[in-house]
């Protein structure tokens, strides 16, 4: 199979017996946990994780990780983290009522920047608050240590709200750790990739001396975790192919090639009509956006896609085994994700 999460076994039951008992809160989160975990298949061609037991961690944790990839970061620790997760997101996706709703209903949390309004700047503290509560209960925060996205496979200056986040935690005696993590895709403009997730060795309080409200601990903290991600993200030059083809190889056999062929091309065709469509609307647009949008417009307009076109075959052919179609046009794209390029 392609797509390979080292040691780790998706639970659909208990996911589905998670819906069931859930707080209305977090209901819309879990609602969409064991979809995305089945379209990470179509997705990506492999997930490769070097510490397979860390996704099953409880907190208070905080997940400290680069931020190559947009939101499609978010969601791929929210995916395969078994506790739910609060991701740290840029303010301005909250700016409207219904966003605002929905990304909260979904465990993300409005950080502000600067250039974002100096007014706004303020309701940090209040997002700040929500994860120390969020520790106090044992929960999972990821926030983006660099603060940026850019598409690129490079580390760069790491900001001090992951820092402040972790001094704060330890000031109020909360036993958070903290988890350095460096996400690495194969490509960010190609449907279809290799993802490795590099985890460190989590830092804690007792891994420094000094006053948590000191100017000198932070800076050493920033350094710590620094050193820590430096060694998990991967630095390729953007123009070097070939060494991404070396990090991230794709192997398929002969025999593989030779039975995936045909319905690999049969699922280029049945699927282009959909895929190059938002391609053509997002090329130009999205920038270092365009994966994670790609991804989030195909979640959502895929089953729809997929429902058109098998109750489309049914009027014409009154065959009801043309509902198979809903799991036969879906292994299609799988078959052609396993023999495509990759890079």
């Amino acid at each position: 199979m392609g797509f390979r999460v080292s040691g780790h076994v998706a639970r659909p039951f208990k996911l589905i017996l998670e819906i069931l008992i859930l707080p209305k809160k977090n209901l819309l989160y879990t609602l969409l946990k064991l979809p995305a975990r089945l379209a990470l298949h179509f997705y990506c061609s492999k997930i490769i994780i070097n510490k397979k037991d860390v996704l099953q961690i409880k907190g208070p944790l905080l997940i400290a990780a680069n931020h190559p990839n947009s939101f499609l970061d978010a969601i791929i620790f929210a995916t395969l983290f078994n506790h739910p997760v609060h991701s740290l997101t840029r303010g301005d996706a909250f700016a409207n009522k219904v966003f605002n709703f929905l990304l909260k209903q979904m465990n993300m949390l409005p950080v502000y920047r600067l250039s974002e309004g100096a007014q706004n700047l303020e309701n940090n503290y209040s997002t700040f608050t929500l994860c120390q509560n969020i520790f106090m209960k044992e929960g999972i925060v990821l926030i983006f240590s660099e603060g940026r996205c850019i598409n690129e496979w490079h580390l760069r200056p790491l900001k001090k709200g992951t820092a402040r986040l972790a001094m704060n935690a330890w000031q109020k005696n909360i036993p958070l750790k903290v988890l350095p993590v460096g996400i690495n895709y194969s490509c960010f403009r190609t449907f279809g990739k290799n993802i490795i997730l590099n985890f460190g060795d989590l830092i804690d309080n007792k891994d420094f001396e000094e006053d948590f409200s000191d100017g000198k601990t932070m800076a050493e903290f920033n350094a710590k975790l620094n050193s820590q991600l430096k060694q998990l993200v991967i630095e390729i030059d953007s123009d070097d192919k070939e060494k991404r083809k070396k990090i991230f190889p794709i192997a398929v056999s002969p025999v593989k090639k030779v039975i995936l062929f045909l319905p690999s091309i049969i699922g280029w065709l049945l699927h282009s009509p959909l895929y190059y469509s938002i391609v053509l609307l997002l090329r130009k647009k999205a920038e270092d956006h365009f994966d994670s949008i790609l991804v989030g417009l195909l979640f959502i307009l895929y089953p729809f896609y997929l429902a058109a076109i098998t109750l489309l075959t049914f009027y014409f052919t009154k065959d009801i085994l043309s509902f198979l179609l809903v799991i036969i046009i879906p292994f299609t794209a799988w078959t052609h994700l396993q023999l495509k390029k990759q890079v």
